[in-house]
């Protein structure tokens, strides 16, 4: 997978799996433009990696203009982008919790509405073989409670996946990854992080282990190469297999009360 030289923006990539994706793609040679609200942790981004390969911008692409000014600064800089990655995105939480009109809508601008207009702002400016690769997660289509404002913006981004994978078809590809239970603990703000799991953490999973950071960015970077190039319109699910476990009770110790 060759990607020096190439044009890489992502959306949340100041921590977490966004931060573990823009550190992957700037190893393999790639220029990224990361938008985010954490400027601590932009400015370290920088510190690290320098601005000549990296451009940072502080913002929230809940706001049109923010938006319209990100995409702006990012072309004046890099002229073209091959990838575009819609990271971002919170939970409100839910109906339990009395989540507001604003709080919801706020939600499904970040995690929906956002990547729509990235996507149009950057229409014209995609080199070709350019892909987009949004992430979703397994709370699209599973869900514990009090989780509507995330679960409605997953939904929401698989569908706009699938969406836009027809309209720029033979412009750019499109897809989507469904993380489940990733620890992003090493690509937050502390250091020296040292995961602790209980048997039941792990076992539950048929692949033996919670997800990290490095299972996703491998997909991204799987995603926008050459040997992706008939995928396009899928969603990726990588969780360990949760989500095909079928558990009823008295399985596995598990017991309904």
């Amino acid at each position: 997978m060759n990607f020096k030289n190439k044009v890489c923006v992502i959306t949340g990539g100041a921590n977490g799996i966004g931060r573990c994706i823009v550190e992957e793609f700037i190893k393999v040679g790639a220029k990224v433009a990361v938008i985010d609200t954490d400027k601590n942790s932009g400015d370290k981004l920088i510190k690290k990696f320098g601005d000549e390969n990296l451009f940072f911008y502080y913002g929230d692409i809940t706001e049109e203009a923010i938006l319209n000014d990100f995409a702006k600064k990012t072309i004046e800089k890099f002229n073209n982008i091959d990838y575009l990655i819609n990271n971002a995105c919170i939970s409100r939480k839910g109906i339990l919790s009395d989540c507001s009109f604003d709080d919801f809508n706020y939600v499904l601008k970040l995690g929906v509405t956002a990547p729509y207009m990235l996507s149009k702002l950057f229409l014209n400016y995609f080199n070709p073989k350019a892909s987009i690769i949004n992430i979703s997660s397994t709370r699209a289509y599973m869900s514990q409670a009090d989780t509507e404002s995330y679960t409605a913006a997953k939904g929401g981004i698989s569908a706009l996946t699938h969406g836009l994978s027809i309209s720029l078809a033979g412009k750019v590809r499109v897809n989507s990854i469904s993380p489940g239970w990733i620890d992003t603990g090493a690509y937050q703000h502390s250091e020296n992080y040292e995961p602790q799991y209980s048997l039941g953490d792990t076992s539950q999973h048929p692949a033996g282990r919670i997800g990290n950071p490095l299972d996703i960015a491998s997909m991204v970077l799987f995603l926008c190469s050459d040997q992706a190039g008939f995928i396009t319109g899928e969603n990726i699910t990588i969780d360990g297999g949760m989500t095909k476990q079928m558990i009823y009770h008295d399985d596995f110790g598990w017991k309904y009360k």
